[in-house]
């Protein structure tokens, strides 16, 4: 990798080291033990395992940092460092055998992501960026697209979760959305690797509701050094932990925003 600070460094020794158990598992998926801990969310013993090498791995260099994890939910609480770990973001792709699924670990001071990386281990590639520094996929430099207009270009999303109250709402918004487009619009997923993606140019535009932030986190640092935007769309009387994202190459992010549903939403910039 082009970038080589400490904590890139570490980041990358604990994605490293947590990939190798979860290529093993992915390629027996009949032998996980596979456990529901909610509709539609499922947890498996591959999560759990990778969750546990990232955070030895990480806090063995800096015990004193905070981590905010999926599992585990935050441990130390240090008011100014914490790292940001989702160790399988993509988990229903795992489980399925589907090969689109990531590592994700960030690293925030003061509240602000520094640094991240997203690790996609059947791919191999390592989407990293540091305040500052740039972005990089592998040894290369990436750019966001230089797409202008929304007709043209290519967006992903989520869609909503089977339990959201906002289910409705977010499939209309998707139909007035793919009206505006020329390309049917895409849905992987993994938020990480869509917000990788734009980084680097595959894809153009990336809006999602209710994320948690273990999901993006990453996903914010390198997106904003490929050159694009990200911005959190938060509801009106919001009650929740949930994020609404929007992340793109900067050339169609007011277009984009101007599509989502302003009714019922009002724009925080990072």
């Amino acid at each position: 990798m082009r970038l080589n600070s400490p904590k890139i460094n570490i980041m990358y020794r604990a994605c490293m080291k947590a990939s190798k158990s979860l290529i093993r598992d992915f390629g027996e998926l009949e032998k996980l033990q596979v456990s529901k801990k909610g509709p539609g969310d499922f947890l498996s013993a591959a999560d759990k395992k990778s969750e546990k090498i990232i955070i030895q791995e990480l806090t063995k260099s800096y015990p004193d940092y905070s981590v905010l994890s999926e599992e585990l939910g935050e441990i130390n609480k240090s008011e100014d460092d914490k790292w940001i770990v989702d160790p399988i973001d993509g988990t229903t792709n795992f489980l399925n055998g589907i090969p689109q699924f990531a590592i994700s670990i960030a690293y925030e001071h003061k509240k602000e992501v520094m640094c991240g990386i997203i690790f996609d281990p059947i791919k191999n590639e390592i989407f990293c960026a540091e305040k500052g520094l740039g972005s990089y996929l592998n040894n290369s430099r990436i750019r966001v697209s230089n797409k202008r207009r929304l007709e043209e270009s290519i967006l992903v999303t989520g869609g909503p979760k089977f339990n959201s109250k906002n289910k409705n709402k977010i499939f209309d918004e998707y139909f007035d959305i793919s009206k505006k487009c020329n390309i049917p619009i895409r849905k992987f997923g993994s938020a990480s690797l869509d917000m990788a993606n734009v980084a680097c140019g595959r894809f153009d535009g990336y809006w999602q509701w209710e994320l948690n932030y273990w999901d993006i986190a990453a996903g914010i640092i390198i997106v904003k050094e490929a050159g694009g935007f990200v911005d959190e769309i938060t509801e009106s009387n919001k009650s929740s932990n949930k994020m609404n994202i929007i992340a793109t190459n900067s050339q169609i992010h007011e277009e984009l925003l101007s599509s989502l549903s302003k009714k019922i939403l009002s724009k925080i910039k990072y």
